[in-house]
């Protein structure tokens, strides 16, 4: 269990104050609006309303005390600077701050942010890769190039076994892990049966699983 200091509870702070409480850490949210605060009480472990801005009302929240703080600060870049820097100057561990452009990650990378995240564009990423394909169920994005791919197995694959395929040899892809009936089990060994009901997760390059994509057309 990790303690968070979440700062900003829009829309997506909102969505990470509700993932954190089933992850079951503790959560104290901070937003500048009553009316968000309050609507994010049951999923959090405590709640400010204040400035986030403001020096003396942060030093009282005291940041260097919390494992993780995230700066979700929404439509507002200058109060998500301001926020970010003041945070690592009162000596907080861990910050990770939300940005929506390329330049905003600069400047927080460059004013005390350990880690920047991009939602929307992540979130844009991934409709366009689950969508434009028929054969991708879902997908995590690891770095620019390489991803793990949820696949279903072509036809041609069922009733062989992993050791048949021979995946890895053939598109450089390496099957990590095998869902069916929603379960996933990572224990995978050569003489596992395919079959219709199952899908892979796979880890590979964007380049190599477009290239297996294509040659299953």
């Amino acid at each position: 269990m990790k303690s968070v200091l979440l700062i900003g509870i829009g829309r997506f702070g909102r969505h990470a104050a509700m993932q954190l409480y089933e992850l079951g850490h503790e959560v104290m949210a901070v937003d500048i609006d009553e009316d968000r605060v309050n609507d994010c009480l049951e999923y959090v472990t405590s709640a400010q309303i204040g400035d986030s801005t403001n020096e003396e009302f942060l030093k009282s929240l005291g940041p260097d005390n919390y494992d993780l703080c995230i700066v979700a600060i929404s439509n507002n870049f200058q109060s998500s600077l301001e926020t970010t820097s003041l945070l690592k100057e009162m000596g907080a561990s861990l910050v990770v701050s939300r940005a929506e452009r390329d330049v905003q990650a600069k400047f927080l990378l460059r004013n005390g942010a350990d880690h920047v995240i991009y939602p929307e564009k992540q979130m844009g990423k991934w409709t366009a890769i689950r969508y434009s394909s028929d054969n991708i169920l879902d997908f995590i994005e690891l770095d620019a190039s390489h991803g793990i791919f949820e696949i279903p197995v072509p036809d041609v694959w069922i009733g062989k076994t992993i050791a048949e395929i021979d995946i890895r040899k053939k598109y450089h892809i390496n099957i990590v892990a095998c869902k069916q009936n929603g379960k996933i089990s990572a224990v995978i060994t050569p003489d596992i049966h395919l079959t219709s009901d199952i899908t892979l997760l796979v880890l590979g390059s964007y380049k190599d699983l477009d290239k297996y994509l294509h040659s299953r057309r």
